[in-house]
């Protein structure tokens, strides 16, 4: 008998979900075709949202595809001469889902098996489709990006957290981040320490620079949560995208213990202290603002907060990006902000909609004020209300009463 035939009649051969997905610009993802076991459709796009670009990430990884590939005939020396090229904003892919099967080269980890997307295309009108070449030949396509100054612009550090990881596999997250990055982050401090145990021995020690140096503890890793880079290349720092940000490994954040007790870094060898370096500190003590947007389309702060000559631009912003004063825009978009703060965790009749907030709180960084990019890429949803009365966090560990109707775990 066959490999794979003893393997079926066992029960062991993986069970494979072909799919069809669209994603618009802001990475609301569609299924044309997916399976219909609810919580493999979850699982999928959990993946999906995750893995692929949307937002500023997804015009970078674009617009850098089109410099790749030639389709550039000037050189781009600033951030507007790269804003200044158009973006698709639609996308659509295909492939599978294979529950027991192992992920390889590519695919997308998920609980308990992978996603391989075996198709790619994107659209400016939702209508005609196209796709890069699959054969572009990797050293042109790299000379082609390097020959732009641009390709050396990175984006600013909007977080920050340093992921703790044990030799046996355990990962702590410190700041706690939203709960929809957490599994992301965990997964990437794996990677950067060696998906098992040769790997955690063998980085170590190539970190080290010494093929003998004992093996630690434990290990440290500080990840930069940044907005992406104009253009994606070797120079820009990142180690990964997740969704609409770019992850960079933080210089001088990477420490291990042979103990579990003093910390030594990476960079010098030097005792480091068990709390936050102060550099570090200052990121996660960032200096914000709280603002209330209204679903009738008020915007409000504390007196003092926002400088007058900014206030105009900030409430053209916000409403523009909220919908707020547009009842089914604003309806759209908190939405879209529920269903994402709590992936996983609701579940939706068809047809049914969330209860609409009256009113949601933005923490929005003070730089950002003078920073010449949108707000909507440095805001932050930190609280929603129903009532007008009672105020929601958005990172507490329980779904709000408010939503608990709807979630598979009431």
């Amino acid at each position: 008998m066959g490999e794979a035939k003893r393997r079926k009649q066992l029960g062991l051969m993986p069970t494979v979900h072909p799919f069809e997905a669209r994603m618009d610009a802001d990475g609301t993802v569609t299924f044309d075709r997916a399976p219909e076991d609810a919580a493999l459709r979850e699982q999928l796009h959990s993946a999906l949202r995750l893995s692929q670009p949307y937002g500023a990430a997804w015009a970078s990884a674009y617009r850098t595809q089109l410099v790749m590939h030639g389709r550039v005939d000037r050189f781009l020396d600033t951030l507007d001469d790269v804003q200044s090229l158009p973006v698709p904003g639609w996308r659509r892919f295909a492939g599978e889902l294979a529950v027991g099967s192992r992920p390889e080269g590519a695919d997308l980890r998920v609980d308990g098996g992978r996603v391989r997307i075996r198709e790619a295309q994107h659209s400016f009108d939702g209508t005609r489709w196209e796709a890069f070449p699959a054969n572009a030949n990797p050293t042109e396509a790299l000379k082609y990006l390097l020959q732009h100054p641009a390709a050396r612009l990175t984006g600013d550090v909007i977080a920050s957290y340093r992921a703790e990881q044990w030799r046996e596999g355990r990962v702590d997250i410190d700041p706690e981040p939203p709960a929809e990055l957490l599994e992301a982050l965990e997964t990437l401090a794996r990677e950067w320490h060696g998906e098992d145990d040769g790997g955690w021995i063998a980085t170590h020690r190539d970190a080290m620079g010494d093929p003998e140096a004992p093996v630690p503890a434990a290990r440290r890793v500080t990840f930069d949560l940044r907005q992406p880079a104009p253009l994606q290349s070797p120079l820009s720092m990142a180690f990964a995208t997740l969704g609409n940000v770019d992850v960079a490994v933080q210089p001088g954040g990477s420490a291990y213990t042979l103990d579990g007790d003093t910390w030594l870094s990476y960079e010098d060898g030097e005792a480091v202290e068990d709390g936050l370096p102060p550099e570090l500190a200052q990121i996660f003590d960032l200096d914000t603002v709280t603002v209330t947007v209204h679903a009738d389309g008020r915007i409000e702060w504390a007196d003092g907060d926002i400088p007058d000559e900014h206030a105009e631009r900030l409430r053209t912003e916000l409403r523009d990006e909220t919908g707020a004063g547009i009842p089914d825009d604003w309806a759209k978009w908190t939405q879209e902000l529920l269903t994402a703060t709590f992936e996983g965790e609701l579940i939706l009749p068809d047809g049914a909609a969330l209860p609409v907030p009256l009113a949601v709180r933005l923490d929005i960084p003070v730089d950002a004020l003078t920073d010449p990019d949108p707000l909507a890429q440095t805001f932050m949803e930190s609280e929603v209300t129903f009532d007008g009365r009672a105020w929601r966090d958005l990172y507490d560990e329980e779904v709000p009463e408010e939503l608990r109707a709807y979630s598979h775990l009431n």
